[in-house]
């Protein structure tokens, strides 16, 4: 199966180094459809139930649970670390997680 935009997925983030995202959590695809059955890897913005408020992260609840996605952790995974499909984001979500990536990469 090719992971689509917006998909949600369990990815296996370890090994991590330092600072980066750690375990095995639930991350939103956010690379291009047209890239994502092309070239083996995904761009994956991590999701955590740890609500810390900071710039640049999207609060939004997701199967019932409030959370941040995490952009600043966003990664280039093997689609071979995506664990299990979830489900995928509404769009209104789809919507402000656009905004927030184009107001952080302008």
């Amino acid at each position: 199966m090719t992971p689509r935009r917006f998909d949600v997925f369990l990815v296996g983030f370890d090994p991590a180094v330092g600072h980066e995202t750690t375990k095995t959590r639930p991350a939103v695809v956010v690379s291009p459809n047209e890239l994502n059955g092309s070239l083996g890897t995904v761009l994956v913005v991590p999701l955590t139930s740890t609500v810390r408020n900071l710039p640049f992260r999207l609060r939004l609840r997701f199967e019932g649970r409030d959370g941040e996605a995490a952009p600043d952790q966003m990664r280039a995974v093997d689609v071979r670390r995506l664990v299990k499909k979830l489900g995928h984001l509404t769009q209104r979500d789809q919507e402000r997680m656009l905004d927030l990536l184009r107001e952080m990469f302008a």
